[in-house]
């Protein structure tokens, strides 16, 4: 049977789930830290308890570790999962962050995720408080308005990307290899040694491709047994041989 790729989230995670993996990419959460948490997965799902369930607490936490973290989300995966969104206020709000984050060109996309009229952060009274406090600096002429005050940005809500580095086995490497696939099927395969090409791509949402040559760096690094066998993409057979 092929490989057939499947880039959004395989399954909806219930509250305690995402509250475990928002901790876990380093928002400061009453709750117990899944450090294996994809990061994308866990932004979008946050975004939606934001927008669409009126979590001001979490999206106040949410804004504030990407205005820190932002240099290592995978955007090409970001803007792939929003994009089919069927929520217009969740794709607005990842418009805004792309607005705001605009000097990453990475995020250009985002941009194009929502393309209709502005809409309020608050579903009442988003006037009045406009006219008392003002618009949040980072949503200004975004999409999104959102009034001064209504999402508090405290950088102590978040790790510091040093500590995150420490605790999320794929942030880690990100940091070290950029934010890309390849970097979440390395720290993938220093968690599990073991595990196929496929069961790797199918974890990181990445391509085969990716994976079977990952899976191939890292034998020839951790030294992988001499003459081992190894099945590329085209289906041919290479030896891997191991430096001694």
């Amino acid at each position: 049977m092929g490989f057939s790729r499947i880039v959004l989230p395989r399954e909806r995670p219930s509250e305690a789930q995402l509250s475990r993996a928002m901790a876990g990419i380093g928002m400061r959460l009453a709750a117990e830290p899944d450090w294996s948490a994809n990061i994308e997965d866990t932004l979008l799902f946050a975004s939606e308890a934001g927008m669409e369930h009126d979590d001001l607490r979490v999206l106040s936490v949410l804004v504030t570790w990407f205005g820190v973290h932002a240099p290592w989300v995978n955007a090409d995966r970001l803007v792939r999962i929003t994009r089919e969104h069927p929520s217009e206020r969740v794709r607005a709000f990842w418009n805004a962050m792309g607005r705001w984050q605009g000097r990453d060109r990475r995020f250009a996309r985002l941009e194009k995720v929502y393309e209709g009229p502005r809409l309020d952060l608050l579903r009442v009274g988003s006037d009045f408080q406009l006219r008392r406090r003002g618009e949040d600096e980072r949503f200004a002429q975004s999409t999104l308005r959102v009034p001064a005050g209504v999402l508090r940005d405290r950088p102590a809500d978040v790790l510091d990307p040093a500590t995150l580095c420490r605790r999320h086995h794929a942030f880690r490497y990100r940091v070290m290899m950029g934010p890309t696939y390849r970097a979440d099927m390395w720290a993938a395969l220093e968690a599990e040694p073991d595990l196929s090409a496929a069961e790797m791509a199918r974890r990181t949402y990445g391509s085969f491709a990716t994976a079977w040559q990952v899976r191939r760096d890292y034998l020839l690094v951790h030294g992988g047994v001499a003459g081992a066998k190894t099945s590329p993409p085209d289906g041919t057979t290479s030896d891997v041989t191991a430096a001694t």
